[in-house]
């Protein structure tokens, strides 16, 4: 749908009761749920990624985190097989002519250097100025068919603001029971990636939100794991997956619990389910927001966007049922939010921020608390499978 000087709103109508979860927002009561408004604004692009030869020279093929240095400067990251970093005064000026769009510089990890290629999804700085990374980091899976990866889950850490990083290595992985080389996958034969990594509120831990794409259905979906914050600069071993209600499955090799279960088998051709989770903490809402892909098939054609919220990262089971936004991702993927007030980035927003999908931004959201909204209220519970799909999705990582 193309949206031309109209105004919607998307409210949240009911529990995660499709998903088997608990809402903490109470019930389907549509005054206790927050809602979204989603504006036509003027078209903003971040700056992409550049490897000439792979022929890539403006791309962006994940999430691009940003932050704030302690001079006021805003620093955002891109990636397409490899991460780039630009600077400059706010969100509308990102591309300094002087710097330009830098590729970052990684040291290896001597126990462990990293294989195959990797995209920075997620950053978090410190007070002290020490600025951690976590990147979605894709190695072949071992299958006849070559082309199959496998993603985990790293970490490392700058010192400059993001120009050169320490990798700390990889802290979260699937065991290699979970790969399923007879998949309808495009992409992946199993693994955990495509994730988001917020900080809680009392700085406690930090919360990975990923996807699972294990050979076990029930394995598969939207999962969550989490680091204590006193563990960031030694990080492997110390992250705990979420686990039949429990913080108990190590980050490397253990088994998860989805708290958003895919709707039909990721190694399926006709997969159906929610990937990509962008969660950031709204302060208008006093709550945590998810933004989500939704891939309809084994090529990852995507069919919309969704979002849903949280009061608590801690609570898994507490997001709302993902509701769909009222636009048409034209086969983009990765939709982020980003704050427009200084200091707010894809981590921080308040009640105005702008809508990315694929590092391009077309639309502004207005957060509404709950009994604010009105509009057009869509009445889905649950993504559903269109009933045909034409669209060609662009291909959802760049080898």
């Amino acid at each position: 749908m193309k949206i031309k000087n109209l105004l919607f709103v998307v409210t949240l109508l009911a529990c995660l009761t499709a998903f088997g979860g608990v809402c903490v927002w109470g019930q389907s009561n549509t005054d206790l749920l927050p809602s979204v408004f989603v504006r036509d604004a003027a078209a903003l692009r971040l700056p992409g990624a550049r490897w000439p030869e792979a022929g890539i020279y403006d791309g962006i093929d994940c999430n691009s985190p940003l932050h704030w240095d302690a001079q006021g400067r805003l620093h955002a990251f891109a990636s397409a097989l490899f991460p780039y970093h630009s600077v400059g005064p706010d969100i509308y000026r990102l591309n300094n002519p002087v710097l330009g769009v830098q590729r970052v510089s990684i040291t290896p990890n001597a126990r462990a250097p990293i294989n195959g290629h990797l995209w920075l999804e997620a950053t978090h700085r410190d007070t002290n100025g020490l600025l951690y990374g976590w990147y979605h980091n894709e190695r072949g899976a071992g299958c006849a068919n070559t082309f199959l990866t496998k993603p985990y889950i790293g970490a490392m850490v700058s010192r400059d603001e993001g120009q050169t990083w320490q990798d700390l290595g990889i802290i979260m992985q699937a065991g290699e029971a979970m790969t399923n080389c007879a998949t309808g996958n495009f992409f992946f034969a199993g693994g955990e990636g495509d994730f988001s990594v917020v900080l809680d509120q009392a700085k406690q831990y930090f919360y990975i939100f990923f996807g699972a794409y294990h050979a076990d259905i029930s394995e598969q979906g939207i999962c969550v794991a989490r680091l204590a914050y006193t563990d960031r600069n030694d990080p492997v071993g110390k992250v705990w997956k979420w686990y039949n209600g429990q913080w108990r499955e190590p980050g490397l090799g253990g088994h998860t619990s989805p708290l958003l279960p895919v709707l039909t088998d990721w190694h399926r051709s006709d997969a159906n389910a929610l990937w990509g989770p962008a969660v950031h903490y709204n302060t208008y809402l006093e709550c945590y927001v998810m933004l989500l892909n939704h891939a309809i098939n084994g090529q990852w054609n995507q069919e919309g966007v969704y979002v849903s919220y949280n009061k608590y990262a801690s609570n898994p089971l507490g997001w709302s049922t993902p509701v769909r936004l009222p636009i048409d991702p034209q086969g983009r993927a990765y939709p982020q939010v980003v704050g427009l007030q200084k200091g707010e980035t894809d981590k921080v927003a308040g009640q105005n921020a702008k809508l990315f999908l694929q590092g391009e931004s077309r639309y502004e959201l207005v957060f509404m608390r709950p009994g604010e909204g009105l509009g057009l209220t869509f009445y889905n519970n649950r993504p559903l499978r269109p009933a045909s799909s034409t669209r060609v999705n662009m291909p959802r990582r760049i080898r």
